[in-house]
């Protein structure tokens, strides 16, 4: 088998300086092709860093009338305990059904339009159209309702626990569903015979009708609007502009409802690179919404390790590990930065060492005067190199 012909043209895992040796299978090819710097580790790469990567492709689909749901928590990222993601499409009408966590829910329309209904716990209701590029939170406790408008839509929820997952949730159809009729009864005034026709089991998505617009579904309420508001225009709001790409941050700040989340939208444009720094408040998880990149990790003590990433893929870094993270393909990588915080905080690598006294970076790192000269002052999150080009691995 180790002379047919096709086993020349795949990659294997060997240096350009000889180590390693053919993997002549079996094995997955398509994996492999789709994760070079995991198949062939950089020579800098150390150590025994725990897997920091997981793709939605891989994790269950659960199919409803009215949409589907997916997620990645600490079951299949065990080292991300701090957040968990659940990414959900809703059909036009599809009805995620009116529920509550014990967890704050942020969230990002990726795709398509929804109706976001809540009432906070003084009885002010809030009911909202979101498009693509549009947040929303709801805190812990806080009953509230997602469905798609005529388009559908597909969306990424967040949570702010690691262990959360979005199937064992709070809904109005189970409760009903697991409560007394003579109770329902008593409760809202009504004969037992109103319930006989109400599920048995929670609904989670269904399929509803596309509700009408937003002026006719108002629902005037005797104790007003929501002192802050559970959503926010994050593409709306200006981003900072570096020479490698785009940055939009969003934290208590401008956001003030989103207590337990905070967030950066990054681009990192062809050549770019998100700079080396690290997070000191939080861990960080990530969302790739589009293009390939690569990020290594430096755990300390010797270790590092490099993973290759692409839309739909899941990252992970454990609270203050340096990092940085490469566009190694030929369009905008589109990533969300997570955190559970209520600002957004990191430490730049070349601005801390252009901070400290020269020549006691000098001393420490023991570089080129080349080095010295091109420190900044100022904080670059997303850098970029004149005439860089990325050359995907040659395999021999």
């Amino acid at each position: 088998m180790n002379d047919f012909p096709w086993n020349r043209r795949i990659p294997q895992p060997i240096r350009e300086d000889g180590a390693g040796w053919q993997d002549v299978g079996p094995r997955d090819v398509m994996r492999d092709l789709q994760n070079p710097d995991m198949f062939i580790p950089p020579v800098t790469d150390a150590g025994t860093v725990p897997n920091l990567k997981f793709s939605f492709s891989d994790t269950y689909m659960q199919l409803n009338h009215g949409g589907w749901s997916r997620e990645i928590t600490i079951r299949q990222l065990p080292v991300a305990t701090t957040l968990a993601g659940v990414n959900m499409a809703l059909t036009p009408g599809g009805v995620r059904e009116l529920h509550w966590h014990q967890q704050a829910e942020w969230s990002i329309m990726l795709a398509g339009r929804a109706r976001i209904t809540a009432v906070d716990q003084n009885g002010r209701n809030f009911i909202a159209d979101v498009g693509v590029g549009d947040l929303w939170y709801f805190p812990p406790g806080i009953p509230h309702s997602i469905q798609g408008l005529e388009e559908g839509c597909e969306f990424l929820l967040v949570f702010d626990d690691g262990s959360f997952s979005d199937l064992n949730t709070l809904s109005i159809s189970d409760w009903l569903a697991h409560t007394p009729k003579d109770v329902l009864s008593a409760n809202f005034g009504v004969p037992e015979s109103t319930f006989d026709s109400i599920p048995q089991e929670q609904l989670y998505i269904f399929q509803g009708s596309v509700p009408g617009s937003i002026e006719s579904q108002q629902v005037p309420d005797p104790y007003g609007e929501v002192p802050l508001s559970f959503s926010h225009r994050l593409l709306a709001q200006p981003p900072a502009v570096f020479p490698g790409g785009t940055v939009r941050i969003v934290d208590t700040t401008n956001f003030p409802i989103s207590r337990t989340v905070a967030a950066a939208l990054v681009e990192i444009k062809p050549g770019g690179m998100r700079e080396l720094h690290w997070h000191p408040n939080a861990d960080e998880w990530q969302y790739y919404i589009s293009g390939t990149a690569r990020m290594t990790v430096f755990a300390g003590r010797g270790t590092a390790r490099t993973f290759n990433y692409r839309a739909g893929d899941v990252g992970y870094v454990p609270h203050a590990f340096g990092h940085y993270i490469q566009n190694t393909g030929d369009e905008s990588v589109w990533f969300l930065e997570m955190f559970r915080s209520s600002l957004f905080e990191d430490v730049s690598l070349n601005q801390w060492m252009a901070l400290t006294p020269s020549q006691l970076v000098q001393d420490n790192v023991r570089a080129g005067n080349d080095l010295y000269h091109a420190l900044r002052k100022e904080k670059w999150s997303v850098v970029k190199y004149p005439g860089y080009t990325y050359y995907p691995k040659k395999h021999p």
